[in-house]
């Protein structure tokens, strides 16, 4: 045999037995390879491929050590909507669930009980799979479930997702879904790594999987272990049950949960979760909840869906989960609007599958109306995402040596007195150059709300501050490469990264500029409210210059008086001297000129959008929408609303036109009932926008 012949069968032979290996490892949890010998062979293979290029194959698990960083993630439209679940938060709920079921099944009580497949509920990242013949051709993350993003180069790096089949599958084209997690000792291991290096602690597995799969750069996604449950083929392949659909996939190659159960009847469905409910602390990985889906194919089908989530599938959440601990102190922090919240530091304790150090108390009101006292036994909850939260003192365990806490006089960040105004909650720093505030709104300058400056982040927005290198947002975009390499654990590459981040955030919609600027009661909405009406006031010629626009929308924007600003939909006498406040003051006034300056220019609107909404079918209309609608999301109804003139609003009364009601509508449906406010199904909403009723 010659060198080439004898090269490429050693090549076939490495990648077939580190295939195996992976098999075993993830989906038959029946390990046959020590990690020493995996890494030898994966080396050897790594060195024959370099040196015989023609033999590196797409599929090799080679090319599970990460490519060059990606600019950006394209978007990926989902051929089938990867749908959310409804939940169901009691074994009441579950029943209830199972009674719509049988009446959606027209089965009667003297039918037996529903076949059910109880899956855990994996708190990760979903995602979906495509493969072509038997190769993995694509990786999407979920997104809002019609569209996600391409993660293809990092899915690849996760050696858990077979990049070859071990079957050839009945469709040239197979999707499958799943969740990536982080398992518990990967993840303690990371932060133990980040702790070593002086690096912030990430707050739990599940936001770091999340980060990790969306890291640009592949290398990083590969040196974190992170690993995949499947839990869904897309398509029925000419199976009946969706247990079958399992047992394929593990066939195929893909890890499934070995914890899955099928079963007959509701209540052995609460079987199964009352046994889960306490031994999922043992898992290797996280899990808040059960899914819970109806087995037949047919059935399944039959049910059909209400809006974005199937009819045939439930996810049961589990409670929120209550430790005790001790307050050990309680410390105020400033934010970007000057409110000063105190903020619990407790002596740490895993709850939720969290470290929890720290815990909001919103204000002093709600630490009275607790009675929480430094020094105290408290108790604390945290459920899912949500904050963690003292939910109050175990009195009993006083025993003299606590003390009550109060609110300080003066902001510790600036040392000014500190003010609250009549009829607030909220104690506050009056001045604007205060540090607190500064930061506070920096970082809402440069996060998502605002200019999605990916990378500014806290640890290099403090950087910047303290080596007096930013003091208002404008000075952002004067920072250049060697500027930020000079930065502490700033490499050339990530100095560059962050440089091109901040150049691509020098335009944005009008909205988005208006909210990042971070005046006092405006939000999203407003700003986009503040925009329309501006698009108006400042129409966009043919042929303009987008920078020249955005100055003059700028000075009408700053010369506008309170009471102009109190004739814009949704912005009341609050929020208008708000903003003529912030562009009277001398530390604020030239905030967005500054910027403007330094290039900042805002998209144009499409051609003719103002005049279309003023003149549209829903001009001057003001409506709510709630529920859930099957042909929009939340975001695409009111963006409709106000493309046809009209604005959308989040509470109902009197002033209301109309209330848009789709599956699942409660109070603000009942209250549109109670004051006689007309309330529109999809379809007469889709009639309304198109001038037809």
């Amino acid at each position: 045999m010659t060198a080439a012949g004898e090269a490429a069968r050693r090549a076939a032979e490495l990648r077939s037995q580190l295939e195996e290996a992976n098999y075993r490892y993830y989906v038959l949890d029946t390990p046959t390879l020590e990690d020493a010998e995996y890494d030898r062979m994966m080396r050897e293979l790594q060195e024959v491929e370099a040196a015989n290029p023609e033999l590196a194959t797409a599929d090799s698990p080679t090319q599970r050590v990460g490519a060059r960083p990606a600019a950006g993630f394209p978007e990926v439209r989902h051929d089938v909507p990867m749908l959310s679940l409804a939940n169901a938060f009691g074994h009441d709920e579950l029943r209830e669930f199972d009674a719509r079921v049988r009446r959606g099944l027209e089965l009667t009580d003297a039918d037996p009980g529903v076949t059910y497949v109880c899956e855990l509920k994996i708190d990760g990242l979903a995602i979906s799979l495509r493969y072509e013949g038997r190769g993995f051709v694509r990786g999407a993350t979920r997104g809002d479930g019609m569209t996600g993003e391409d993660v293809t180069a990092n899915l690849r790096t996760v050696r858990a997702i077979p990049l070859r089949l071990r079957a050839t599958p009945a469709a040239d084209r197979l999707e499958v879904r799943g969740e990536v997690y982080m398992p518990r000792a990967a993840f303690a291991q990371l932060n133990e790594e980040r702790e070593r290096s002086g690096q912030a602690l990430y707050a739990n597995a599940r936001n770091t999987a999340a980060g990790t799969v969306r890291q640009l750069d592949p290398r990083v996604t590969a040196a974190r272990r992170l690993s995949v449950w499947c839990y869904q083929l897309v398509g029925a392949h000419g199976l009946t049950t969706h247990w079958e659909s399992l047992l394929l996939l593990r066939e195929l190659g893909f890890p499934v949960n070995p914890n899955i159960e099928r079963v007959g009847g509701i209540e052995a469905v609460i079987e199964y979760i009352e046994l889960w409910s306490d031994q999922r602390h043992r898992l290797e990985y996280e899990t808040d909840g059960i899914v819970v889906k109806v087995d037949s194919l047919a059935e399944q089908e039959q049910l059909g869906f209400v809006a974005r989530a199937p009819r045939w599938a439930a996810a049961y959440k589990f409670p929120a989960q209550q430790v005790t601990t001790r307050l050990e102190e309680i410390e105020v922090y400033v934010g970007r609007t000057g409110a000063l919240t105190p903020v619990a530091h407790v002596t740490p304790v895993l709850v939720g599958g969290t470290t929890v150090r720290n815990a909001t108390l919103h204000n002093i009101d709600e630490i009275r109306r607790r009675d929480l006292r430094i020094g105290d036994t408290v108790v604390l909850q945290r459920a899912g995402d949500v904050i963690p939260e003292v939910v109050g003192p175990v009195v009993d365990a006083r025993n003299g040596t606590q003390r009550e806490w109060q609110m300080p006089v003066d902001c510790p960040a600036c040392g000014t007195r500190a003010v609250r105004e009549e009829g607030e909650v909220v104690t506050r720093c009056p001045n604007p150059w205060c540090p607190g505030q500064r930061m506070g709104g920096l970082l809402h300058f440069t996060g998502r709300g605002g200019m999605d400056i990916e990378g500014a982040g806290y640890a290099v927005v403090n950087q910047l501050i303290d080596r007096g290198l930013l003091r208002e947002p404008a000075d952002i975009y004067r920072l250049d490469v060697e500027t930020l390499q000079a930065l502490d654990r700033f490499a050339r590459k990530s100095a560059e990264n962050l440089h091109a981040a901040i150049l691509g955030a020098r335009r944005r919609t009008l909205p988005r500029i208006i909210n990042a600027l971070g005046i006092r009661h405006v939000g999203e909405q407003t700003a986009v409210d503040l925009a329309a009406w501006l698009a108006r006031e400042v129409p966009y010629p043919d042929g303009a210059d987008p920078a020249g626009w955005t100055a003059r929308v700028a000075a009408r924007l700053r010369g506008a008086t309170a009471d102009e600003l109190t004739a814009v939909y949704g912005v009341g006498r609050v929020v208008a001297e708000s903003i003529a406040r912030y562009f009277a003051d001398e530390h604020t006034r030239d905030t967005l000129a500054h910027l403007i300056e330094v290039g900042v220019v805002a998209d144009p609107p499409p051609a003719g959008a103002a005049a279309a909404a003023a003149e549209g079918p829903l001009a001057a209309k003001t409506l709510v929408v709630t529920g859930t609608l099957a042909g929009f999301s939340r975001q695409e109804a009111e963006d409709a609303i106000r493309a046809a003139g009209g604005h959308p609003a989040a509470s109902v009364s009197r002033a209301t036109d109309y209330v848009v009601a789709g599956d699942g509508a409660g109070s603000k449906l009942a209250r549109a009932e109670k004051l006689g406010v007309p309330v529109l199904d999809e379809g007469a909403f889709r009639r309304l926008l198109s001038g037809d009723q």
